[in-house]
């Protein structure tokens, strides 16, 4: 179901009710819960929120939906990013579980937060995920060599790999003009995606830059720049939620979410596996 809010922050308020119902659920059910919640600029007044919500936080723990492969320090790492902007306050009393311990160890990396999260235990009470305009979700990108396996209903593991697929531009690399297409630079920019018994944010991009690229990477928009490997909740993981949530802004990502929600399910369109299901309650929240 979409939900048209009124603003930006009647969309915050509601997803954060949404986020503290379902902790509360998974807290008189198991006595504790799991948030899990990736970055981008986008979900910083959210995450704001959260930290101030009257929520049992030494009850929480936090995980990230999807990260870049980068030391902690990095500018682009989302788990900085939920240590600047969520883990404060009594928020601080949640424990945190990044994914990246050793940035030269993809792999490694992967395989330790998959045995984090199954040592957890605790099912997933709602992912609260992000799109970008090129459909993508999570770290679940058009294009993506992994991408088959992380739409896998079957995938078995929570957290997998993703590799910038074959010719992919970087960030601020300007596309090549041609004589149906002008140049145009591809920007990174954030948005809002997953795990275990708690909640889920993700971070996106957004592009600048022409149709004509579109063909390739999806219907709408030319691929977003991956300057970083990535690891990123499945699938498969995000359906073992009890409920999903969407956060989307804008009459651009309203067209797209327009678009994944008409069958058939398309890999073009990772997004369209999470509305078109059936098995997980699913709600998005949108705003101009």
């Amino acid at each position: 179901m979409l939900h048209l809010c009124a603003s930006p922050q009647d969309q915050i308020a509601r997803l954060t009710q949404a986020v503290a119902t379902a902790l509360a659920a998974d807290f008189a059910q198991n006595g504790r819960a799991l948030l899990a919640v990736s970055g981008g600029r986008s979900p910083i007044p959210l995450f704001h929120a959260l930290a101030q919500a009257p929520i049992d936080w030494a009850r929480v723990t936090i995980a990230l939906v999807d990260e870049r492969v980068v030391p902690a320090d990095h500018a682009d790492s989302n788990a900085a990013l939920v240590r600047a902007h969520l883990l404060t306050g009594a928020a601080a009393q949640a424990r945190f579980l990044p994914l990246v311990d050793d940035p030269q160890d993809l792999a490694g990396c992967v395989t330790r937060a998959n045995a984090q999260l199954r040592a957890l235990a605790l099912p997933i009470s709602a992912a609260l995920l992000g799109m970008g305009d090129d459909g993508h979700t999570a770290s679940l990108f058009p294009g993506a060599p992994e991408l088959a396996a992380g739409l896998d209903p079957a995938y078995p593991d929570a957290y997998l790999a993703i590799t910038p697929p074959p010719g992919r531009p970087k960030a601020g690399i300007p596309l090549p003009a041609s004589p149906t297409r002008g140049g145009g630079e591809i920007t990174p920019s954030p948005l809002v995606g997953r795990v275990g018994a708690g909640i889920v944010l993700s971070g996106l991009s957004a592009r600048k830059g022409s149709a004509g690229e579109a063909e390739a990477w999806g219907p709408n928009t030319p691929p977003p720049p991956i300057p970083h490997n990535r690891i990123s909740l499945s699938l498969a993981a995000l359906l073992q939620s009890r409920r999903l949530l969407l956060s989307i802004a804008g009459e651009a990502k309203r067209a797209v979410f327009e678009q994944a929600s008409a069958p058939p399910r398309s890999a073009q369109l990772p997004i369209s596996f999470v509305i078109q299901q059936t098995q997980t309650p699913f709600d998005a929240y949108w705003t101009r």
